[in-house]
């Protein structure tokens, strides 16, 4: 063999040799520094929002005048603060180990939510609020949160989504939920004269009004009713009645015809409730308490901006399996995506719970 061939094969040998090198050097930077944070893109402790990674899903072991003024919109006032809502690098929320409480064969927030180890969901009245929001139906294990306009919501925060429409308009929102469960409540036990609702200005707008055949006409800052249609007390007119309310009602309007209530009185259908703008609330749908110590623990709903389906929440201080909060949760109660003060619990008035 030529002396000069046998030199240009060694020095392709030896190109080769190095390539070989690079890529495994390269390989090793992207397997092993991800690892070490040192290339994440959320250095800082900035939460994950990216719906592939976090999927949120958990398993059983054996055993809601002014439009629209009033919810959050990417103000990080009120937001959870803390380390709230982090996840880790399996796309749960940070925390405890993670407590399977979730049957996903149910179909309601009792059934899909079971309690934790020596708690017993407290009594309810039978045909009550609290009962009426126990009993809530939830769609599939699994299902994701989406906007009104179809997409999915890409941060997960959830721990079942309830199977109630959202409508096809950005308008039922975090009071907007709020109000839609109160309001289905009383239509579905025919209290037509319980349903009102206060606009931002003031107006209150009363669905005995509303089934009469009476309109809302807006002009300006004011609101007045105005006599257009027969009678009508069909869901398809009731759900026409709850797009208007949407639409000029919030968190402030709600601060200001709900009551406050004291914490350690919290009961399902109470709302912790911060009016304003930017403002949001988030009502109790379900309650347990330990037989033993008294402890109570409590489950939350929302709806966020732009409007979603309402959503029970995770607890971000807990494993993805156990949406439980504390009632004794200290002076502020931290949620996936807002941070309430203990003296922010409010209650529908007119009695007890009904």
């Amino acid at each position: 063999m030529p002396e000069r061939f046998e030199g240009d094969m060694k020095k392709v040998a030896v190109l080769l040799i190095i390539l070989i090198l690079i890529s495994a050097a390269v390989f090793a930077v992207r397997e092993i520094l991800p690892a070490t944070g040192l290339l994440s893109g959320a250095a800082g402790g900035e939460p994950r929002k990216d719906s592939d990674a976090v999927t949120g899903r958990v398993s059983v072991k054996e055993n809601g005048t002014g439009q629209r003024k009033n919810s959050p919109g990417g103000d990080e006032n009120g937001k959870s603060a803390d380390g709230a809502g982090m996840y880790d690098d399996t796309g749960s929320m940070a925390g405890s180990d993670a407590v399977y409480l979730i049957n996903e064969e149910g179909t309601t927030v009792a059934e899909r939510i079971m309690s934790p180890e020596g708690f017993e969901r407290v009594e309810l009245e039978n045909g009550s609020f609290g009962e009426f929001l126990r009993n809530l139906p939830l769609k599939p294990h699994g299902t994701k949160v989406r906007f009104y306009d179809g997409q999915i919501k890409s941060w997960d925060v959830h721990a079942a989504v309830i199977d109630i429409d959202v409508g096809d308009r950005d308008l039922q929102q975090c009071a907007d939920a709020v109000i839609r469960l109160r309001a289905e409540y009383l239509y579905s036990k025919g209290l037509y004269d319980q349903i009102h609702f206060n606009f931002t200005n003031g107006f209150n707008a009363e669905y005995k009004k509303w089934m009469e055949g009476y309109r809302i006409r807006v002009s300006g800052n004011d609101a007045r009713w105005v006599k257009q249609e027969d009678r009508d007390t069909g869901y398809a007119s009731f759900r026409r009645y709850l797009d208007m309310v949407f639409a000029y009602a919030g968190t402030l309007s709600l601060s200001k015809e709900m009551e406050k209530t004291d914490i350690q009185d919290l009961k399902p259908g109470d709302v912790f409730l911060k009016g304003g703008s930017p403002g949001h609330c988030v009502i109790v749908v379900d309650m347990a308490v330990n037989t033993e110590t008294g402890e109570k623990v409590f489950l939350i709903a929302q709806s966020y901006m732009p409007a979603q389906d309402i959503h029970v929440l995770k607890n971000p201080s807990k494993g993805d399996g156990d949406p439980w909060y504390p009632l004794d949760f200290g002076d502020t109660l931290i949620t996936p995506e807002w941070t309430f003060t203990a003296d922010q619990a409010y209650r529908f008035p007119g009695g007890d719970d009904k």
